[in-house]
């Protein structure tokens, strides 16, 4: 027992260390549509279910979702892709948002974004209706602002991370997000780059690009290696034959499936198929005689008796795949079999994964692709590597939906609660020196905002959560109540400091609360020295009255901007006003979740 919660801590350990990484995510990004109904008849004009619709969510997907689960993982997430201009990519905007990734894409109008609609009944899925293809193809221009993108993103994070090197992840699944120029771009530019994760349909695409870990599914590493003329090798008493399937649809990300598979035992007794890949893969069977394995792209015979899976292929290659990918590891994903790993110092390592319904495995493979590569980018030992990358990707299974690991379910799986579980606390300026100090010793990044936050509303909210995405840690200064009445006038604040304290002590986003006495945050600012001043407004930050002392301190300024007509003071106005006119009680538009921080 002992041994086992020394193991967790140091996995703990790994997790804490990747806190505010900065990895740049370049691919194929989507949206994740999930439309739940229920049915309780046929229609007349066919053996149809009629579905009534009670919910519908969207969600992240393909390379979005592998950057919302660095996001939520503790890493600062960059991404970089085409998105539409249309109803799908603002809602993909808004998901991007919501999970603190850096939104970087490049506007694409004319070109839709790729979407995923899954409509289920009784969390079965009945069908999946897929719109965006790669004949959906970037124009001159679109490469241009895409190549723009990429370079500013790059630079943006390593001035973040004080001139560390960030980590690039590529998800490139076939939909046209990474045309020849972009790609030949990335593999000249690989320098910049510390870590380099690759998950891509077709490996054979990405020759040069030296990468540091890539992922592929079983069928994947097939095509790989039989395009890069693998026929016929006999390895460890298995002779595979390697064909290159005629076609190889593009179906998006693959999916870590960790269900089990359909199929029974065969007339014998004999056990039926283990497992099988999504629908892009094909299916993986043993047949009736027992001597061979067949898939997309991929037929293996072994000797009478001595039995085979998906497992054992996949270790008997993995130094192949890493000779063909210029790989240092290679993490080849079985859906319902978990994975197999391999590095440069030939061992094999497995892991296993849990049985679930399919339909809740749907992105797990972004998180194990993100767990793995914050993890090796934190410098951790491969067999460290992946086993936080598979319990990343079987803790994110629990419900129907794609998939998101958070750090602090992460933790919790380990035994460790994270540091920031339960309320942040409200601090005194005494107690703020040390928690700034020691966070700093960790290699941790400041963030600091203030204001009055009189009354709390879903404006505050957005700003601070974007305030808390440029760092690792948001420290808010609160005015007091005398300070609010020198600024506000004589009836403010209409809630006391120490309620307004609580509230935003309350909010997930928020570290710490202080509460300074000045009209100016000018001594708080001076003692904390932040790393990044945030300040809320439509101005450029050379107008914020503290960017000088900032500056000055070694920290950068940004402004998060407003949408008019939202503040504390305009719904102080309706309040009272309503309250004067009894009659008026419709609900105002105006109080929208879109608001922002006064």
């Amino acid at each position: 027992m002992a041994g086992a919660a020394a193991e967790q801590r140091r996995l703990a350990t790994v997790v804490e260390s990747w806190l505010g990484r900065p990895v740049l995510i370049v691919g194929d990004a989507m949206l994740d549509e999930w439309r739940f109904a229920d049915s309780d008849r046929l229609c007349r004009e066919a053996p149809a279910p009629v579905l009534t619709l009670r919910r519908r969510i969207s969600a992240a997907g393909g390379a979005a979702n592998t950057a919302v689960n660095v996001a939520t993982l503790g890493g600062r997430a960059v991404l970089v892709a085409p998105v539409g201009a249309d109803v799908a990519g603002d809602e993909l905007h808004d998901c991007l948002d919501r999970a603190g990734v850096w939104d970087r894409t490049v506007n694409q109008p004319g070109r839709p974004t790729p979407v995923k609609r899954r409509m289920l009944a009784g969390n079965q899925i009945l069908l999946r209706e897929d719109s965006g293809d790669a004949d959906d193809a970037l124009d001159p221009d679109g490469v241009a602002r895409l190549l723009t993108a990429l370079d500013c993103a790059t630079e943006e994070l390593r001035a973040a991370a004080g001139g560390e090197a960030p980590t690039l992840v590529v998800c490139d699944y076939g939909l046209g997000a990474l045309p020849a120029p972009v790609r030949a771009w990335l593999v000249e530019q690989r320098e910049r780059y510390a870590t380099v994760a690759l998950d891509a349909h077709d490996l054979a695409d990405w020759r040069g690009l030296a990468p540091t870990v890539v992922t592929p599914s079983f069928a994947e590493a097939t095509r790989l290696l039989a395009r890069a003329g693998g026929a016929n090798r006999s390895t460890a008493g298995t002779d595979l034959h390697l064909e290159h399937p005629d076609s190889d649809p593009a179906d998006g990300p693959s999916e870590l499936s960790v269900g089990a598979a359909p199929g029974g035992a065969h007339a014998d007794d004999r056990p039926g198929p283990v497992g099988e890949p999504t629908p892009s893969e094909g299916r993986v069977a043993l047949t009736g005689d027992g001597l061979s394995v067949t898939g997309t792209g991929v037929t293996v015979n072994t000797e009478a008796g001595a039995g085979v899976d998906r497992a054992v292929l996949a270790e008997s290659r993995l130094a192949e795949l890493r000779a063909h990918t210029g790989a240092d590891v290679v993490a080849v994903t079985l859906d319902t079999d978990g994975a197999v790993v391999g590095g440069a110092d030939g061992e094999r390592r497995r892991s296993h994964s849990t049985p679930v319904p399919a339909s809740h495995a749907v992105g797990a493979g972004d998180a194990y692709l993100a767990a793995m590569t914050l993890a090796l980018a934190a410098d951790a030992p491969l067999p460290t590597a992946a086993q936080l990358a598979q319990l990343a990707a079987t803790i994110t299974v629990s419900d129907t939906g794609t998939c998101v690991c958070l750090r602090d379910d992460l933790l919790a799986a380990l035994d460790m609660p994270s540091e920031t579980t339960g309320h942040p606390a409200v601090v005194g300026t005494d107690e703020l020196d040390a928690i700034v100090a020691e966070h700093r010793e960790a290699g941790r990044s400041v963030v600091f905002t203030n204001g009055c936050f009189d009354v709390l509303h879903p404006g505050h909210v957005r700003y601070l959560e974007q305030a808390r995405a440029l760092g690792d840690l948001l420290i808010v200064a609160v005015n007091s109540d005398g300070s609010v009445r020198r600024l506000k006038g004589p009836d403010r604040p209409v809630n006391p400091v120490e309620d307004r304290g609580t509230l935003l002590a309350a909010l997930s986003c928020v570290d710490h609360v202080v509460v300074f006495e000045e009209d100016s945050p000018a001594a708080l600012i001076e003692a904390v020295r932040p790393d990044v001043y945030v300040k809320g407004g439509d101005y450029p930050p050379e107008l914020v009255p503290e960017a000088p002392l900032v500056r000055r301190l070694g920290g950068q300024v940004r402004t998060l901007g407003y949408v008019p007509d939202r503040s504390t003071s305009a719904i102080i106005e309706r309040i009272r006003s309503h309250s004067q006119d009894p009659s008026s009680h419709a609900t105002d538009p105006s109080l929208s979740p879109r608001t922002q921080a006064s």
